[in-house]
């Protein structure tokens, strides 16, 4: 297959066209990728990750990187007629809570976040973006309660471009790092969804 050149764009692009490829490719086969980044070279292999492809990388001479992952039959399934996983999703997009006073919306936020906490049956994921991945990182006043939600198993997920923008990826202090792709995918595959 050729090489699929995603030099110069953005996150959450290459992954975007990556999958694009491996739907069209028959299992065993390779899809290759040409990016400028390793934020987007690790994109791909948490993408390949979470469909069970194997994945591998290259920096070529000119500093481009040129990752191929291979195909499985699990990266395509049949689709199942299912609403998504029935899961909870939470999205994050702000560090506070509504429009308003930034001090009342900290107060909410903390607020919200120790309420989930609390419920029976916490979100199966938390997703933060934008000025929310600030909640995640080193300094932040709910790290203690997001610890206490992945510890009843809620994933915590933190947008890289985010954190890059703000200067916080060296600081993420809870979860994993992921893309616009796999926010997406999530929030339009939850069962039940709440977006602030």
């Amino acid at each position: 297959m050729d090489i699929i050149n995603a030099l110069g764009k953005p996150c959450p692009i290459p992954v975007i066209e990556a999958r694009k490829a491996l739907r069209k490719t028959p299992a065993g086969e390779t899809v290759r990728i040409l990016v400028d980044n390793d934020i987007s070279r690790q994109n791909l292999e948490k993408m390949a990750g979470g469909l069970g492809c194997p994945s591998s990388f290259e920096k070529q001479d000119d500093g481009n990187i040129l990752v191929t992952i291979t195909n499985t039959p699990a990266a395509n399934p049949a689709p199942s007629g299912g609403g998504g996983s029935g899961g909870l999703v939470v999205a994050i997009g702000k560090n506070t809570m509504g429009q308003g006073d930034d001090d009342l919306g900290a107060i909410l936020i903390k607020a919200f976040i120790y309420s989930l906490t609390e419920m029976d049956n916490p979100p199966e994921t938390l997703l933060f973006f934008n000025s929310g991945v600030k909640l995640t990182t080193q300094g932040s006043t709910v790290i203690a309660d997001l610890q206490k939600l992945e510890s009843r198993g809620t994933i915590v997920s933190s947008c890289g471009t985010c954190l890059d923008f703000y200067g916080l990826k060296e600081k993420l202090a809870i979860g994993n790092v992921t893309n616009m792709y796999a926010i997406a995918s999530a929030m339009g595959e939850a069962g039940r969804l709440i977006n602030l």
